[in-house]
């Protein structure tokens, strides 16, 4: 049996998109908050603040793995260790073959989520029905600390199971507090043995719910970002 020993946080977000925090301010809470020694940025449709947090990263003894939460026609997809930018907009299957072409690991993002940009959302909410091939991706993330209902959880970990498909979690993080609240446990110390560990399908998965304090701190961040949008006028 594999000794499972190191935790990482593959699913976090930064100013760089709909995050609160700079992507040094992510390093400096992981270093000094938390027990992680390896986290991906994927923020959404780009690539800067997981650039930038790899730069930085030696100084904090983080290893940033560069990812992103790519927008395609039908859902989210989590897409780890690429190096350039792919198009947001582009159907599932063109999405996945360019994440594989520059050598990097797609992941079904919250597959189930019922409030999010999940790639299973149309089988839950309406009669429209998509074929969807699920052994395109590399594995699915069976574990979302955003998803309020547990329901959509444990139907990704069963698609997973029942495919045979690598499962991740992550904390989906906006904010500081709720980095490391989603793990995929490995092997290893590095990034590289976890990517070694997702190509052979052996993580495993823990984590905790955001709770309300998550999902105020998201919600505060939104409306934060519309007022600065749409500030009021000054009379």
């Amino acid at each position: 049996m594999t000794l499972l020993y190191n935790a990482a946080d593959l699913h976090i977000h930064t100013t760089a998109s709909d995050g609160t925090a700079s992507p040094e301010a992510v390093l400096s809470y992981v270093a000094e908050e938390t027990d992680l020694r390896v986290i991906a940025i994927t923020d959404h449709d780009t690539l800067e603040g997981a650039l930038v947090a790899r730069r930085l990263a030696p100084h904090y003894g983080i290893d940033v793995i560069i990812g992103c939460e790519i927008s395609t026609a039908i859902g989210h997809v989590l897409a780890l260790f690429i190096e350039q930018p792919i198009p947001a907009g582009l159907d599932l299957t063109t999405t996945v073959n360019l994440i594989h072409e520059q050598g990097g690991l797609a992941f079904a993002a919250h597959p189930f989520g019922t409030l999010v940009a999940s790639v299973g959302r149309r089988h839950l909410l309406g009669p429209e029905r998509i074929d969807l091939d699920w052994r395109i991706f590399d594995g699915i993330e069976i574990f979302n600390a955003s998803l309020w209902n547990p329901a959509n959880n444990r139907r990704a970990a069963e698609k997973a199971q029942a495919l045979g498909l690598t499962p991740i979690g992550g904390s989906d993080a906006h904010d500081l507090a709720m980095i490391g609240y989603g793990r995929t446990m490995f092997a290893g110390t590095s990034a590289a043995d976890l990517r070694r560990a997702l190509q052979r399908g052996e993580t495993q998965v823990v984590g905790k719910q955001w709770g309300w304090r998550g999902v105020i701190g998201a919600l505060r961040e939104r409306l934060r970002r519309w007022n600065s949008l749409w500030p009021v006028p000054v009379r």
